[in-house]
Order: C-alpha cells, then sequence, then structure tokens
C-alpha cells in the first residue's frame, strides 16, 4: 500500500514535539513552534497548536488553559517521552555545554536545545549514586584567577535581540549607557560576542564608520533587529582582534617587555610562558623575564598586581626599537 506524502513528516513532528516538552515548567505552543521550525520543520503555529492539543488529550500533558497563551507540561509522575534515549556520555557533555557555553550560543539554538538540555539533567539526576556520570558534574568546575564576581545583569530581551542580530548579519539600533552615564542612540553592525570573566562583551561597527569597537553588553538598555542585512567586513578577524589585546584594553601594539620577578611567584611563568619567544634568565632570588607580548592595560594591572615582588620593569616597542 503507498504512503500518503507527508505522514512520516507528521510522525517526526509528533515525536519532536513530545520530546522537546519540559517538565519543570510550561512552554507555549509559540516556543515549540520556534523551536521546530529551526530545525527545519515547515509548520504553521496553527498545526502545531492543533497536535498539541490532540497530543495532551492522549499523554500524560498537562494543558494549562488558565492564561494565555496556553502551557504546556509533563504532569509531575509522567513517565515522558525519551527518543532517542540519551546515555550516560552523551548526558554529561550536554549538562557540561549548557554551563560553559550558554551565552556564546544563538538565543535560537539554546532554546531548540532546551529539550535536550532537560532530558540530559533527568537522566544524569537518575544515575546519582548508581554511576561516575552522574556525580561528576559535582567534581568539576572552572575557576577565576581573579577574584571573583557577581555576573553584571544582561536583559534577556536585549541578549536575545543581539544574539539574533550577530546570528543572521542584520543591522542592530541601540540604546547603550556609557561608564560615565552618558546614553547614546547608535545603529551597529554586529560582528562577535566574546565573554570574559562573569562579563559579555560585543565587537561592533558604528554605522558609517570602519573603526571595530567593543561595548560592554550590559549597559545596553534596549536593542532591535533591524531588516536591513549586511556583509561581514573581509578585513575582521576575531582571533586577530583577540590577539591584539583589543579585549584587555590595547591598541594591538607589540612590545618587548623585561622585568624581574621573585622566583616563588615567578616560577608558575617557567609552566606558563608570558610568550613563545620568552627568555628567563636566573638571578640570585629573581628570575628577569624577557617576552613579547601586546602593550594593554590588562598587562600593566597583572604587573602591578605582583606589587613588591616585581621591579625594575623595562619596555621597548617592537615597529621602531625606541624605548617607550
Amino acid at each position: 500500500m503507498t504512503k500518503r506524502p507527508g505522514n512520516l513528516e507528521t510522525v517526526r513532528l509528533t515525536l519532536e514535539l513530545l520530546r522537546r516538552i519540559p517538565r519543570n515548567r510550561k512552554v507555549t505552543a509559540s516556543e515549540l513552534h520556534a523551536q521546530v521550525v529551526n530545525e527545519g520543520f515547515k509548520r504553521d503555529l496553527r498545526t502545531v497548536q492543533r497536535q498539541l492539543k490532540l497530543l495532551s488529550e492522549y499523554y500524560d500533558i498537562e494543558l494549562d488553559e488558565r492564561s494565555m497563551p496556553y502551557g504546556y507540561r509533563w504532569k509531575e509522575r509522567a513517565v515522558g517521552l525519551s527518543v532517542p534515549t540519551l546515555n550516560e556520555h552523551e548526558s554529561l557533555l550536554l549538562m557540561l555545554a549548557e554551563q560553559h557555553l550558554k551565552n556564546l550560543l544563538p538565543v535560537s539554538v539554546t532554546k531548540a536545545m532546551a529539550g535536550f538540555f532537560e532530558q540530559a539533567s533527568r537522566t544524569l539526576d537518575a544515575l546519582t549514586g548508581e554511576k561516575k556520570g552522574g556525580a561528576w558534574l559535582s567534581k568539576v568546575r572552572v575557576v577565576s584567577e581573579t577574584q571573583p564576581l557577581i555576573a553584571p545583569k544582561v536583559s534577556e530581551e536585549v541578549f536575545t535581540a543581539v544574539s539574533q542580530a550577530l546570528y543572521e548579519d542584520r543591522w542592530l539600533d541601540i540604546e547603550y549607557v556609557n561608564s560615565e552615564g552618558k546614553r547614546l542612540s547608535k545603529t551597529i553592525m554586529p560582528l562577535a560576542l566574546a565573554q570574559q570573566g562573569v562579563r559579555l562583551y560585543l565587537v561592533c561597527r558604528f554605522e558609517g564608520y570602519i573603526k571595530d569597537l567593543t561595548l560592554v553588553l550590559h549597559r545596553i538598555s534596549a536593542a532591535q533587529v533591524s531588516t536591513r542585512g549586511f556583509n561581514r567586513p573581509e578585513d575582521f578577524d576575531l582571533d586577530t582582534y583577540a590577539a591584539d589585546g583589543q579585549f584587555g584594553w590595547g591598541e594591538g601594539e607589540r612590545i618587548r617587555l623585561t622585568f624581574l620577578i621573585n622566583k616563588v611567584l615567578g616560577y608558575v611563568l617557567l609552566e606558563s610562558p608570558l610568550s613563545g619567544d620568552q627568555k628567563v634568565r636566573d638571578v640570585g632570588d629573581q628570575y628577569e623575564i624577557s617576552a613579547t607580548v601586546v602593550d594593554s592595560g590588562l598587562l600593566r594591572r597583572w604587573l602591578q598586581s605582583f606589587g613588591d615582588d616585581v621591579c625594575d620593569i623595562r619596555t621597548e616597542r617592537c615597529s621602531d626599537g625606541l624605548p617607550n
């Protein structure tokens, strides 16, 4: 018997919706529609709403009709659906990815993956005490080299707009408040997103300019994605931008840095050099360190953090050999 075209696609959509309905919170039909569309399903919102209504009649899915839009979630004791089932290793990888990459993924991808993250969490919760993977998350941490700070609050609406504009290469209209409290209204070309410690930075260009700038994301008070797209500038490279010290308050100027440091504190520089051409000379109870680095505010603050344990600091420009 010949199958009607589209039957398999309907089954796939049904499984995708069942897999993405969460257990511990409600999700709307619009959110689920955006997720499945992002996965390549060509279905309108009404189709998804009808499918969800039908599924709530046959499965242990709670339909909250008290508020608009309606919300869906698995009932408290429902078995739910895990197809395909995530194994221990896959669940562990997904949970670590969510923890450390959530600010660096497009919002559309994060939302599309929400059901998988929740399934991974449930899988590891069930394994705790039975297999090593269930306890792994309590055994690993990324720790800061500097004084820990609480992350500044970034507006969810702003982050969503920035993420969309960056992902789709669209101009972005923003309201920005700088460190001096001055409010700016600008149209920008978003080029890159970077995380440094607990802060997020947006690399961009103001419309009509060619200079790359770095904006602190939490200082953007409002953002609106434009319908206008742009071609990414060929002269911009994120690796080069970072290597030039732009995230460390530098302008890319390279210098030959030489200084003396107490041996106890300086030993870490023997294990983790400042640069590939670093030279070390033993000077009694000190090391003389010489390396080619990018001159930046971050570098100067790092040197100052050693106090009297670092002395005789000398710099020389690499471009013309003249001392600073």
